[in-house]
């Protein structure tokens, strides 16, 4: 029964997610609202939409470690899975403005995230700070899309389709609906998953914030996953890419913020583990993206390959942790002494050689 509550929970968040990003986008053009500002808005925080509905009940239910392992391993998946299988369809190609503002950005709220917990916990000022850092990121990006030209937003518009005079969609109770079906269906999923992620835990004796930052992070970054595979598939790799950052950004800003709001005076308090191990593997891969761009415009299926072998050696860690594994030390030091200093020099290497500049907006 778990398994089948866990599932459907999950089918349950992927269409909310769908519905809600369907309806408010659509909402959204047919007031006129920059196709940018939808993308990086409306989109983005749809497909975070899980994340959020996800860490919030499992806030209510008590279950803080859950909410906060959903949100740093959401940020890990969707980097090392999401891009490097992405990147293993189709080399991705990365738009200058992710490498000069987006990916920037993604790396200062990893740090500020790092930063606020490094006492313990996030308190109820702290997710304040995020919320409003966040309020104020959609405004800045409102300001930027004024700036826009006609083929980036016709460009962008692809992302989440025009609004056709007559389609039954066009019309606002038909948005209204699917945005209400979406909240609605995003609600009751997250609270089937909570619950079968938690009797997981206490059945196979794995902690809730293990099960938070594999199996509940790799199942509310579904929508992520369709997205940037998608977009991959038919050729816009830009999107691919663009998806991922913008997600990580709102993941931080926007679902650990609201989650430590609806905490109250609480806050959300951080395990001793993950401010030992897994907020700072959050921050290496955040950093990681900055290198990989640089190195030519492009995320080779080389790069891919390793982001995707990351993710499986980062599980495997955690299994191994979970366990108590007497293998646990010698799997450590092989990570640290060979695997890592061996990519970090590849990456050096990649970024010295001379760059190839794919066709891309700039």
């Amino acid at each position: 029964m778990n398994f089948l509550l866990f599932a459907a929970g999950l089918v349950g968040l992927v269409v909310g997610a769908n519905l809600l990003v369907r309806g408010a986008s659509k909402l959204a053009l047919s007031f006129g609202i920059s196709p940018l500002v939808v993308g990086l808005t409306i989109v983005a925080f749809g497909t975070s939409a899980p994340e959020v509905a996800v860490s919030v009940g499992a806030v209510l239910d008590g279950k803080t470690d859950l909410a906060v392992g959903n949100v740093v391993g959401s940020n890990i998946f969707n980097v090392l899975f999401i891009l490097g299988l992405s990147a293993l369809i189709t080399p991705l190609v990365v738009n200058m403005q992710l490498i000069r503002q987006e990916v920037p950005i993604m790396l200062g709220v990893s740090l500020l995230l790092v930063a606020l917990g490094l006492d313990g916990r996030i308190s109820f000022t702290d997710a304040a700070l995020l919320v409003i850092l966040m309020v104020t990121y959609t405004v800045f990006l409102i300001v930027q899309s004024r700036r826009e030209s006609k083929a980036s937003q016709e460009a962008l518009s692809d992302e989440v389709g025009p609004v056709v005079a007559g389609a039954w969609d066009s019309k606002l109770p038909a948005q209204l609906l699917l945005i209400a079906a979406g909240l609605a269906a995003l609600v009751v999923g997250s609270d089937w998953l909570v619950t079968a992620a938690v009797a997981f835990a206490k059945q196979l004796g794995v902690s809730d914030l293990i099960i938070g930052l594999t199996i509940v992070a790799a199942g509310t970054s579904m929508p992520e996953v369709a997205t940037s595979i998608t977009a991959a598939i038919k050729g816009e790799r830009d999107i691919a890419v663009g998806n991922v950052v913008g997600s990580n950004t709102f993941n931080i800003l926007g679902c650990l913020g609201i989650s430590g709001l609806v905490s109250g005076n609480t806050g959300l308090v951080l395990p001793p583990s993950l401010l030992t191990f897994d907020i700072w593997v959050m921050l290496a891969v955040a950093l990681a993206c900055l290198p990989v761009f640089l190195s030519g415009r492009e995320i080779a299926r080389w790069e891919g390959g390793v982001f995707l072998g990351y993710y499986v050696a980062y599980v495997a860690y955690l299994i191994l942790a979970a366990q108590e594994h007497s293998a646990l030390p010698y799997y450590s030091n092989a990570m640290l002494s060979f695997v890592v200093p061996l990519t970090v020099v590849t990456l050096v290497a990649s970024i010295l050689r001379p760059t190839h500049k794919p066709d891309s907006p700039a």
